[in-house]
């Protein structure tokens, strides 16, 4: 089997049989998980998703901010005085908030965050998830809208006057603001919009999932037979025993660090056509750190990405 990675074409979903990272069972612990997603097989569930926790920029009347550390993280929060009898505790858009009675001293209220550090976290985690998943979902197909690509979120622009689309800043290493100009007029319709950025994506994602697969096949000594992008509504990515890879297209929307993950998830079923600890262990063999990608992956499904 040939080791390069070829120009991708798309195809349909991944055929019965193969191993597929399925973002339907990464969400749904009710509807079935896959294998690989059981605590027994798991080797990221014990390393959470570190959560940054900063000082707002402007902070409530007669308030002031604090960070204890815990034996998971430091956590910072706002802290406020009131007359209420009880420490409470409050996710809001800037992070956590810690309310305390005025005769509270500062290292009961730092003991109480501690011995809540645990909940904290999972619903600081929870909150920042359901922001990403929102952040993602709306996108406004016109002049000034804006989408996800490779982690940031980059400006659509209209009436450039030229015949095919571009980007300015750097496509590779984009950041929060650069601007995709595409070849429509600036009255173009939503649909028109929608189809060009969708068109740009997907050149996007064949250029950059065919370097990554490239450098991935041969870091590992792996080969493949060839590599589809592939448009499935529930996979990230599937792999059959003959070496047949397909990648979602969509993962364009994400960070390098997830896309790398789902590759390298794919590319070690060549060696386990399971998800068994043998397969986790090749997984990091390939891809050392791989558990923070994973654990932000399970908080997205294709579904939560802009509606195409």
């Amino acid at each position: 089997m040939d080791g390069t990675a070829p120009t991708p074409s798309r195809v349909p979903p991944a055929t019965p049989g193969a191993a597929a990272l399925d973002a339907s069972a990464l969400l749904k612990s009710d509807a079935g998980e896959l294998p690989f997603l059981n605590s027994s097989n798991s080797l990221s569930d014990s390393t959470p998703i570190r959560i940054q926790t900063t000082c707002p920029a402007t902070l409530p009347p007669n308030a002031r901010w604090r960070e204890v550390r815990t034996e998971q993280q430091t956590i910072g929060f706002v802290l406020q005085r009131s007359k209420r009898r009880s420490i409470g505790f409050l996710i809001t858009d800037d992070g956590l908030r810690v309310t305390a009675p005025n005769w509270v001293t500062l290292s009961q209220i730092d003991e109480a965050v501690v011995e809540k550090a645990r909940w904290i976290l999972n619903k600081l985690r929870d909150w920042h998830a359901r922001q990403s998943r929102l952040a993602l979902a709306q996108t406004l197909w016109q002049q000034d809208g804006e989408m996800p690509y490779l982690g940031k979120r980059i400006r659509i622009a209209l009436g450039s006057g030229r015949s095919a689309a571009f980007m300015t800043g750097d496509m590779n290493d984009p950041q929060d603001g650069d601007t995709l100009h595409l070849p429509l007029p600036a009255n173009a319709d939503d649909a028109r919009v929608r189809d060009a950025a969708q068109a740009w994506l997907q050149g996007r994602a064949g250029a950059w999932f065919g370097v990554r697969l490239s450098h991935f096949l041969e870091l590992s000594g792996l080969r493949i037979k060839r590599w589809r992008l592939s448009g499935a509504a529930t996979r990230w990515g599937s792999c059959t025993s003959d070496g047949n890879i397909m990648l979602n297209w969509r993962l364009i929307h994400f960070s390098p660090s997830i896309i790398d993950y789902v590759i390298v998830h794919e590319l070690a079923h060549l060696r386990e056509m399971n998800h068994s600890q043998d397969f986790w262990a090749e997984v990091g063999n390939i891809l050392p750190g791989f558990e923070d990608a994973k654990n932000l992956l399970k908080h997205h499904d294709p579904g939560s990405l802009p509606a195409f």
